[in-house]
């Protein structure tokens, strides 16, 4: 049975960055409801918002303190509920970041847990007892240093939280805790929401915490065959997802599986003897990466996240890995970029063919098949933007940098991590021109000198990466394009050509990857009709020609191979 996710075009809103309605530098929900027409003109159908609810936001709201309640900074609950209704009324869904790993240690359950060892809420999180003094385990935590933190009066006694120490974690293998996240996930659900993104689903289940990790290394170490993807979180899963598909059957989940490869993507999709799984996985290696041949050498000595490029010669393979997997489940998510990444532009972008390389890479992706997920501000074609402060990056290890680096070296620093770290992507949304490019009358939560392009310059451009955006999301929209089976033909490094048909119509898709001119040759289309064209693209003697970054698409009322 077809729902109406199998056509999804989502766009992905960071609330606190996208418009603030009261001017106090942060965005907001009414801010959202304000700009509701101008993602449905994109051509998407589903908004996915990151967290609004009660927090401290040590992690920008995926800290919950209250689950059933919308933090202040964005709104209330009344304007939650108005803009479900005004989506809805627009043709368009919500889907809410739902974060079932861990809470905030400011959570009433938490701070129930920390009275006594024999709270009701003990077991909902992960304690451990050492005669010692030492932590339990040499398991490290993503956010650095260990996942144990000390109970601030009892004496030996740990709690386990596998990101920020204020994040402690769920204990799912209780049955109390299972239940206790259903109902909450029920409340938003019976609200209307029409899908759930989980955050972090893949950690839920752990392994025997007495067991260190075998490493060379001293002290706390990453070590995710402990607390990633173990057979349990399936498990977990199943029981979730079913609850919640009582109360809706149409509720679309995107789970965050972000070390998940296709095998592991399909697992988590496969129904199984009617027991649901997610309808789709977001993941960190959905497209393969090559670090650039030259890094900085500074950014070596620091052991910085190196600078990477797509890797056109594992793309093909990649993508076919990818679609063959899921063939039998879902489909996959195209994405380039979200709030935990670079943005596509500064990741992907090449400066000398900048808007032509943006619109290639975008008709690459998104007319294969699967589920776009747009990171907002991609359609304009928006940067990472520079921040030139330590603090600026809301990270432990990056602020600890500062002391050990010169004033030089600091200036090097700084514009190495705008390029590479999660913060500068997570920039106000630049509207026009005026104060603070009309995302608030006050200096935005985000402290910075970047100026970008804006809607308003973009709007009445017709060639602009923006209305293109428009024309590529709505010819996804298409029948062929959302539904069509896939076909990826073979190509010379650097080219990326593919087939969708359906119901005897075909479109064959070919893109120009690089800043080279190149060529490709396919008797079957040499009479198509063009759909459209990015750069330049001249047919000569049943060969195509393709200058530097540019692509083209072509329709035609026939299988090619006929």
């Amino acid at each position: 049975m077809k729902q109406w996710y199998d056509n999804a075009i989502i766009y992905q809103v960071y609330p606190r960055s996208f418009q603030d309605s009261n001017n106090d530098g942060l965005g907001d929900l009414e801010g959202l409801l304000q700009r509701l027409d101008y993602i449905k003109k994109l051509g998407v159908n589903a908004i996915w918002i990151n967290p609004v609810f009660t927090s401290p936001q040590v992690d920008n709201g995926y800290d919950v303190s209250n689950y059933f309640n919308i933090d202040p900074h964005f709104g209330s609950m009344d304007t939650m509920n108005a803009l479900i209704k005004r989506a809805h009324e627009l043709g368009m869904h919500i889907i809410l970041d739902f974060v079932l790993n861990h809470t905030s240690d400011q959570h009433p359950w938490f701070q129930d847990a920390l009275k006594s060892p024999k709270s009701l809420f003990r077991d909902y999180y992960i304690w451990e007892h050492t005669k010692d003094g030492q932590v339990p385990n040499n398991w490290g935590s993503f956010f650095g240093g260990s996942v144990w933190a000390q109970h601030p009066t009892e004496k030996n006694t740990y709690y386990f939280h596998l990101f920020d120490q204020h994040m402690p974690d769920l204990n799912w293998a209780n049955p109390e805790v299972r239940q206790a996240m259903i109902e909450v996930a029920k409340y938003w659900v019976e609200k209307g929401v029409d899908g759930l993104r989980l955050d972090a689903f893949i950690h839920i289940a752990k392994a025997n915490l007495r067991q260190d990790f075998p490493s060379a290394e001293k002290g706390a170490v990453i070590a995710e065959p402990m607390y990633a993807n173990l057979p349990n979180v399936v498990t977990y899963l199943q029981e979730f997802i079913n609850e919640l598909r009582k109360i809706n059957p149409d509720l679309f989940i995107l789970g965050e599986g972000a070390s998940a490869g296709p095998e592991l993507a399909a697992l988590y999709t496969r129904s199984n003897r009617g027991n649901a799984l997610c309808d789709g996985i977001v993941s960190f290696r959905n497209l393969p990466k090559e670090r650039l041949a030259q890094q900085d050498p500074l950014a070596m000595k620091l052991n910085l996240p190196a600078k990477e490029k797509l890797d056109l010669a594992q793309l093909p393979e990649s993508i076919v890995h990818w679609q063959t997997s899921l063939a039998q489940t879902t489909q996959p998510t195209l994405y380039f970029s979200n709030h935990d990444m670079p943005r596509m532009a500064t990741a992907y972008a090449d400066s000398e063919y900048f808007e032509r390389s943006l619109k290639t890479l975008a008709t690459m992706q998104y007319l294969q098949k699967g589920v776009p997920i747009i990171y907002y501000g991609e359609e304009l074609g928006l940067k990472n933007v520079e921040l030139e402060r330590f603090t600026a990056f809301q990270d432990q290890t990056v602020t600890a940098l500062k002391s050990q680096l010169s004033g030089r070296e600091q200036t090097e620093v700084l514009k190495y991590l705008s390029q590479t770290h999660k913060t500068p992507a997570r920039q106000p949304m630049p509207w026009d021109d005026s104060a603070n490019q009309g995302f608030s009358e006050h200096e935005p939560w985000l402290r910075t000198s970047s100026k970008q392009v804006t809607v308003a310059a973009e709007e009445d451009d017709p060639d602009s990466l923006l209305n293109f955006y428009r024309q590529l999301l709505h010819l996804k929209q298409q029948d062929l394009f959302a539904n069509g089976e896939f076909r990826l033909l073979t190509a010379p490094t650097g080219l990326l050509v593919y087939e969708r048909y359906l119901a005897g119509k075909s479109a064959l898709v070919v893109t120009n990857l690089t800043s080279d001119s190149m060529s490709y040759t396919n008797d079957d289309w040499t009479n198509a009709d063009i759909t459209y064209t990015v750069g330049q693209v001249t047919l000569d003697d049943k060969q195509w020609h393709l200058a530097p970054w540019s692509s083209i698409v072509l329709k035609q009322d026939q299988l090619p191979w006929l």
